[in-house]
């Protein structure tokens, strides 16, 4: 019932109650992380990916004083998790793993992309680099490149691949395109089944990561011909690059293979920098460095610019790639 008379509040409460409006946005920025992290995992559980991303989510869970849970959501090449990521709340809870893969090749193979790989994601680092290994069958009259490009003249030849699109797919492309012979690409689901295909004789060769195959060299089932980086691999110091084995050009043509962390567009600067540097302390901490190694990862960090510049630049690559192959999904 109106009583008539008129209100008391004051300036200084009108400006209070504003303050208490806003007031939840900071707070909740000065107390991040208040509850548990999901780390999205956009591949299967027990693959490279998910295997070093386990021991990074426990370290950062140590650093952050909350738990850091690894959720797998696998399919379409990666779409199917960075899409959550993408979703999410910008509000520092949801984080996850991107690859060369999921955001410097996607974007060029898959006519209806799910995201924007720019657009939609928070850089945060990159959190490790790795090789992909050429390797025949043991048993295979090929020794070295020079074998198999001269073989691939008079023979037909054909690789494997995780799947049309995948970083051991347009490497098989960069080596037919280069070298200028023509090779028949297998895709298969997963870089498992190609490696039995391999092994059964039913493909001439693949490229794969050290990590997956390096089991069937040391069983003397499989033979390393190169490394795909623009140095020496350290964990595989006999291997020769592509370049030493006398094949020019295929570093300039792709880019690193990396793994990296990033989060839903639109993350706040200061819990931005809170997860950078908490990461940075988990991606460089002892345990990690170990789990890292015995993987064939090598840790690999960076500012939120240079994992974004690194982005555009394997777009531009391996994009190229793509298109010239005419690569789509």
């Amino acid at each position: 019932m109106h009583t008539g008379k008129r209100s008391s509040v004051s300036r200084r409460q009108v400006l209070a109650g504003f303050a208490s409006v806003a007031l939840p946005g900071s707070v909740r920025a000065a107390e991040w992380p208040a509850r548990p992290i999901r780390w999205i995992v956009p591949y299967a559980v027990g693959g490279p990916s998910d295997a070093f991303s386990r021991p990074v989510a426990a370290q950062l869970a140590e650093v952050l004083k909350q738990p850091v849970v690894v959720e797998n959501f696998g399919g379409a090449g990666g779409n199917v998790g960075c899409k959550r990521i993408a979703a999410a709340e910008p509000d520092g809870y949801t984080i996850g793993l991107a690859t060369t893969g999921s955001h410097s090749i996607n974007p060029s193979v898959y006519p209806k992309m799910p995201f924007d790989a720019v657009a939609d994601f928070t850089p945060l680092t990159l959190a490790c680099r790795y090789a992909n290994q050429l390797i025949v069958r043991s048993d295979s009259p090929i020794r070295n490149v020079k074998d198999l490009l001269e073989y691939a003249k008079q023979h037909p030849v054909s690789y494997g691949s995780a799947g049309v699109g995948a970083s051991n797919h347009l490497s098989g492309e960069i080596l037919s395109h280069i070298g200028q012979v023509p090779m028949l690409h297998v895709p298969y689901r997963g870089n498992a089944p190609a490696l039995a295909a391999l092994l059964a004789g039913d493909i001439t060769f693949m490229f794969d990561m050290p990590t997956n195959s390096q089991p069937l060299v040391s069983a003397g089932r499989v033979r390393q011909l190169a490394v795909t980086t623009a140095k020496r691999w350290p964990y595989l110091p006999n291997v020769p690059t592509m370049e030493e084995a006398g094949f020019s050009g295929f570093t300039e043509a792709g880019t690193d293979l990396w793994f990296a962390v990033v989060g839903p567009a639109k993350l706040p600067r200061d819990i931005r920098e809170k997860l950078h540097a908490a990461l940075l302390t988990s991606l460089r901490s002892p345990q990690v460095r170990q789990s890292a190694s015995e993987q064939q990862f090598e840790i690999w960090t960076s500012t939120p610019q240079e994992l974004a510049t690194e982005i555009k630049v394997g777009m531009d690559r391996w994009g190229g790639i793509a298109r010239a192959a005419g690569i789509k999904v």
